[in-house]
Order: C-alpha cells, then sequence, then structure tokens
C-alpha cells in the first residue's frame, strides 16, 4: 500500500446552451449547491526549463482562493503525475499533496523556489455528493491593467471536474476503488447530458 494521498477524478466540458438542463441533474443528484468564484495561480520552480530539458517533469505548485468567502485563506496543493491508465483505465487517479496557508501564499511559494506562471479565476458552482465535490464553471481570463477578472463570454465553454473533495489514502479501509466507483456513479448519472472521462494532466 503507498504511503500517498489521491486524488480521484473525472472531467467534462459542455456549451452554454445545455447549462440547465445539466444544471438541474446535478443538483439533483448532490445533497448542496452553492456559487463559486475562485482565484488560482499555478508555479512552477525557478529551475523548470532545466528540469524539462533533463527528461523530468517539474512538479506544479497551485495556490487557490475561494472569493466568495471573504476570510477564506490559500490552500497550496501540487499534483504529481495521475498513475498509468493500464492501472486505472476508468478515472485520472493522481497524487496530491495541500496545504492551508496562513497569510501571503504567494510570498510562501516564492521562498520554496517557486515562480508565478499563470493565473486563472474560475466562476460557477460547486457541489457536494457524498466524498465527492464537483465544480462547474467558466474560466475568466485576467485584465492585465486591473489583474481583476473579465467576465467569460456567453459561448465560453463550461468545465467539469468530479473529484474527491479530500485527498483520499489508498488502505483496506478506504480503498482507491470505493472513490473510482463513486465518480463513475456520477458519469453514469450525466450520462446522454454530458460525457466525463479520465484525462492525463
Amino acid at each position: 500500500m503507498s504511503a500517498h494521498f489521491y486524488e480521484v477524478a473525472l472531467f467534462g466540458e459542455f456549451f452554454s446552451q445545455d447549462l440547465k438542463a445539466i444544471l438541474n441533474r446535478i443538483t439533483l443528484h448532490s445533497e448542496s449547491s452553492q456559487p463559486m468564484h475562485a482565484r488560482e495561480i499555478v508555479f512552477e520552480p525557478f529551475d523548470a526549463q532545466a528540469q524539462k530539458n533533463s527528461g523530468s517533469d517539474p512538479v506544479l505548485l497551485r495556490a487557490r482562493k475561494e472569493l466568495t468567502e471573504p476570510s477564506s485563506g490559500w490552500a497550496l496543493f501540487s499534483y504529481l503525475k495521475p498513475e498509468s491508465v493500464r492501472v486505472h483505465p476508468e478515472a485520472t487517479v493522481r497524487p496530491w499533496a495541500t496545504c492551508q496557508v496562513i497569510g501571503d501564499a504567494l510570498s510562501f511559494a516564492s521562498a520554496l523556489g517557486y515562480i508565478r506562471r499563470s493565473q486563472i479565476y474560475k466562476r460557477g458552482y460547486v457541489f457536494r455528493r457524498g466524498i465527492l465535490v464537483i465544480q462547474m464553471f467558466q474560466q475568466e481570463q485576467v485584465d492585465p491593467k486591473t489583474q481583476q477578472p473579465i467576465p467569460a463570454h456567453a459561448d465560453t465553454l463550461w468545465e467539469v471536474e468530479v473529484k474527491t473533495a479530500s485527498p483520499i489514502r489508498n488502505t483496506q479501509e478506504t480503498p482507491l476503488s470505493h472513490s473510482v466507483d463513486a465518480v463513475l456513479e456520477v458519469q453514469l448519472l450525466m450520462k446522454g447530458l454530458l460525457d466525463l472521462r479520465r484525462q492525463d494532466l
């Protein structure tokens, strides 16, 4: 058994005209829902290019802040390479490390030797279903002058992430197969409306 914590996930996307039908179906099968507006900043190691040149994948660090809750702090997290499709053909299973940061996550990341690579805002809805969180959002670009988000165009694709709400360990009590089954259940519920699939990120 591995000491890693994992995230199990499926991904999908759809056009705005399907929003109402998809919203209705997800709401029907979720315990709760709330608006979501998050800022995400992606950092890469300052020597990322050198790492790539030597054939290794640099580990990216992500900082996320929920803007609908003014008091919420930053969460820093990092994903490692997803497990191979042979091991987990139906869902993306990737080692996942996360930590809450009190204060300035951005300075913290640079103190770890990371530099900012990109940032996006995500606006939409977040649903809870058992051990899963379902995020449904449009990406907003950032105004270079004000650094504030620019509302997404009506035609912007909606993205959906169905994933385990917190990192899980693969143990006898909580085998990864339970989480895989949970995301596959959502895949089945959305069949015909939304194609949820494994993704190698």
